[in-house]
């Protein structure tokens, strides 16, 4: 049988480029259900989506002149949950499958490498996933809306196309973005990821982002830069000093329309200057928010596409083999991907799920590991009523988790702690 192939798109171009020995771009969605997994129905689950969500059973390979992606030849095997989350995806894993699927207890685990899709990707597959289990388990019929497809349909060509492309301005945008401040530390051995969740009421949490008049998002982010620039202003000078910016992942499907299942998301890098002065919580959530509302337009983003799009498009390039490529592609996101940015906060809010599967669910997470050169990353999901705030390091200083989250319980916010860090609980 022969096997189809996919170019990469626009955004997941640069992901196998800048792979490193101890560091690979991937994230992780999880449903907690009030029962114990049984694997032998998750495989089952698991298998009966191949067909409606190829895009998500595919190999990463490296050609002369693009990687590509590819059909994978075996089924995607479930596997018990190990170690600590998104551990390291070796080029030789890559090679098999992009995809994780994993179960420990009550736990359903996907990790995806972000080659074949973003958030919102991620996040329809889980959906999907857990639904067929519970369909399977429990002879019930879970109807196909919202996050939910319908299994007996076939992919449209909009959810396998490059969204890029497609919507891409006439002229670039600009990538000047001087460098912001980044945490440092110790670095864990053996790429450990310390994990820190807090639990908060969503409501709660709502309530006290419309004190200051903004989103959930803005408000989360000035938190974070406030914490950030706490711990600048302990180790560097003010005259010294470089800005705190927050990168905030924007779905461009509400944008433009979009109904891809593959990358569409660009970041924008909200933040202040603090060398230049002091600023309150209300300062912050002003300045994030009016940042986000000019940033996240269509005419702006539109533009940042055509920016992302066009080296594609020079000759010299296109035609240069990848191994000429890949240090082009790494300088490239060495000053315009994580460099702008002091970290990232990667808010999916709500799934959209049918009533007939929360009965059979107690919580979901959304987990983005941390960025090759900055080490803490955050990430946010709400679901029944709670929101989770996941934190991950891979070094041991666990500073950044203690301001936020204590900033939180200053402003009125209850936050119950997880950790599998025994220093934080």
């Amino acid at each position: 049988m022969q096997k189809n192939w996919y170019r990469l798109d626009t955004a997941a171009l640069i992901f196998p480029a800048i792979t490193r020995s101890n560091w690979s771009n991937a994230f992780r969605f999880s449903v907690t259900l009030h029962e114990e997994i049984d694997p032998y129905t998750l495989q089952h689950a698991l298998d009966d989506l191949r067909p409606r969500f190829p895009s998500f059973f595919l190999s990463l390979h490296k050609g002369f002149f693009w990687y590509y992606l590819e059909d994978i030849e075996e089924p995607i095997r479930v596997q018990e949950d190990f170690a600590y989350p998104l551990t390291f995806m070796r080029q030789k894993e890559l090679k098999k499958h992009c995809l994780r699927v994993l179960y420990y207890k009550n736990r359903i685990a996907v990790e995806i490498f972000h080659s074949l899709t973003d958030g919102h990707g991620g996040s329809i597959f889980i959906a999907n996933l857990t639904r067929r289990y519970l369909e399977i388990r429990h002879g019930i019929t879970i109807p196909a809306e919202g996050a939910i497809y319908d299994l007996a349909g076939t992919p449209t060509a909009e959810e396998l196309e490059d969204s890029f492309l497609k919507y891409a301005a006439p002229a670039a945008a600009s990538r000047n973005d001087p460098p912001a401040y980044h945490l440092q530390g110790t670095p864990e051995d053996n790429g450990f990821r310390h994990l820190t969740t807090g639990i908060v009421d969503t409501g709660s949490l709502i309530e006290a982002a419309h004190t200051y008049k903004v989103s959930v998002t803005a408000f989360l982010s000035a938190v974070m830069a406030e914490s950030i620039i706490r711990i600048q202003d302990e180790k560097t000078p003010k005259k010294r000093q470089k800005p705190v910016k927050v990168t905030i992942p924007v779905d461009m499907r509400r944008l433009f329309g979009s109904g891809t299942l593959r990358n569409f998301v660009l970041a924008i890098n909200p933040g202040v200057e603090p060398k230049f002065g002091d600023y309150t919580l209300a300062e912050l959530c002003q300045n994030i928010s009016h940042q986000l509302a000019i940033g996240a337009t269509r005419q702006n983003m539109a533009g940042m596409i055509a920016a992302n799009v066009e080296p594609q498009r020079i000759t010299a390039i296109r035609l240069a083999p990848v191994f000429i490529k890949n240090p082009i592609m790494d300088l490239i996101y060495q000053s315009s991907g994580e460099n702008p940015g002091s970290i990232s906060i990667s808010n999916i809010t709500k799934i959209d799920l049918p009533e007939a599967m929360l009965p059979y669910m107690e919580r979901m997470e959304f987990i983005i590991g941390p960025q090759r050169s900055y080490p803490n990353n955050c990430s946010v999901i709400s679901f029944d009523g709670k929101t989770y705030i996941n934190m991950i390091r891979n070094i041991r200083e666990s500073e950044l988790e203690r301001l936020f989250f204590s900033r939180l319980v200053e402003l009125g916010i209850p936050v119950d702690i997880e950790s599998n860090d025994a220093s934080i609980r």
